[in-house]
């Protein structure tokens, strides 16, 4: 018996989004998100295609959920799409948009398998972006009126609640970076859309916990454990601005602490806070964004290996961060360092002290299709999973409270910028088809989930 096993009730699940999975772009009401908008533009996406059919979940929705029961999972984490549910952004809901999520949540109840319900990732209705998006205080209102509106109505149902995915990439991709949707180039933009993202989830909590009686929340963060590439102090003066601005700039006001002082500097330095903070921080917002919450989801994919272009020749430092060997990278170009995650979640424990925590994503790309028999043999997805759940019972043992995994993604599914090119799912899916196979990596983390354990040949 040399099993690895998880302790007793540790939840095993799989994630999806509303945008990459669902179709159906029109149906029943449904208004454009900054994602159509984006997509429509000539470039934006890297294999010039759309959401408008993705896995085309909205109507083969029963197929999926039984996918989900015959891997076994106890949980599944999926997201609300706001442009469904408040076409205008705020006011007038559209009852046949939530009609979809209560047949799903029904489906997955009946499966049993305790639905999980993020309600933003990231398709902002576009009328909302047309008042300025997440740079405007009255889109962070407006999602509390989109949060009463689900949780009013699945709340009954639905006792696990996660209010936003990744705010760091929704502000910085989306407004400083212009990878993601809106597509904007501006740190002011970007800083003052993170403001707003946390205060509106500050705002939410409460709301939420009022429509869903008994029910966990929280916030998923994307989070990594950072590296200076060499001992040189410009190295490791970048490495702290780097963990500064992808995870402190949120975990330390949602545990109280504010935003960091040393990253306000780095972006006044910058230019980034022309106005300072008060141009977009009231009174009353940080002790908002504090709010109670049950648990911490992370999202965890790669460490971040950082080497400044300062570094003087004299200190005689590397000038090249190692590349690792491209069996070492997903093709996303992802290093696959799996004990940076173990890193990353007892550093969160010992800091933060988070009452849970759950991976909320944990996954790889790469693009293994159907062989001449139909089977998908993606070793290298196995072999990354395998990896990150050993570091995950690593954690564990090291007093992390880590009580449970959602795999990246049940679906292969639309990868934002990346389109159709960047495959995640543990189900092989044809676009043309829309024909589901089952992986290697599906199969085999049927097993975990079932003995609650990594199986022998993967545990040492």
């Amino acid at each position: 018996m040399n099993e690895l096993r998880f302790p007793e009730g540790f939840v095993w699940g799989v994630a999806t989004s509303a945008f990459q999975i669902e179709g159906a772009a029109e149906a029943d009401g449904r208004a454009p998100s900054i994602w159509d908008t984006c997509a429509a533009r000539p470039g934006f996406i890297a294999d010039g295609s759309d959401g408008r059919v993705a896995c085309d979940h909205y109507h083969r929705y029963p197929e999926d959920v039984a996918l989900m029961k015959e891997l076994g999972v106890g949980a599944y984490r999926f997201s609300v799409a706001w442009p469904r549910v408040l076409p205008e952004g705020r006011g007038r809901v559209n009852a046949a948009g939530l009609d979809f999520y209560d047949r799903l949540v029904d489906a997955l109840l009946a499966a049993g398998i305790t639905p999980w319900s993020t309600l933003y990732h990231w398709d902002l209705p576009q009328c909302l972006e047309d008042i300025g998006g997440w740079t405007s205080r009255d889109v962070a209102s407006a999602f509390v009126e989109y949060a009463d509106a689900v949780t009013r109505r699945l709340g009954d149902r639905v006792k696990h609640w996660i209010t936003h995915n990744e705010p760091w990439c929704a502000s910085v991709l989306g407004y400083a970076q212009g990878e993601h949707a809106p597509g904007r180039k501006s740190w002011p933009d970007a800083l003052a859309a993170a403001h707003h993202l946390l205060l509106s989830h500050g705002w939410g909590v409460p709301v939420i916990r009022s429509n869903a009686r008994g029910a966990d929340v929280g916030i998923t963060l994307n989070l990594t454990h950072v590296d200076a590439a060499s001992p040189s102090r410009w190295d490791q003066e970048l490495a702290n601005v780097v963990d500064g601005e992808i995870n402190r700039w949120y975990l330390d006001p949602l545990f109280g602490r504010g935003y960091p002082e040393d990253i306000v500097s780095h972006h006044q330095r910058e230019g980034h806070l022309p106005g300072g903070l008060e141009a977009f921080v009231q009174p009353q917002d940080l002790q908002a964004i504090r709010a109670p919450t049950d648990f911490l989801g992370v999202n965890f994919y790669t460490r971040a290996l950082v080497r400044s272009e300062r570094v003087p020749e004299r200190e005689n430092a590397p000038r090249t961060i190692p590349e690792p060997p491209d069996d070492q990278r997903t093709d996303m170009g992802w290093e696959v360092r799996p004990d940076a995650l173990r890193a990353l979640l007892v550093r969160l424990h010992e800091d933060y002290a988070p009452a849970r925590i759950f991976i909320t994503e944990n996954g790889a790309a790469y693009a293994t299709g159907p062989d001449a028999d139909g089977r998908v043999q993606d070793d290298r997805r196995l072999a990354y999973v395998a990896g990150h759940l050993r570091a995950c019972r690593a954690a564990i043992d090291a007093g992390v409270p880590l009580h449970g995994y959602f795999l990246w993604s049940l679906l292969d599914n639309f990868e934002w910028a990346f389109g159709y090119e960047k495959r995640f799912g543990i189900v092989w899916v044809d676009f043309e088809t829309q024909q589901r196979i089952m992986k290697a990596s599906g199969r085999w983390y049927a097993r975990v989930v079932r003995a609650n354990a990594l199986p022998e040949e993967q545990a040492a």
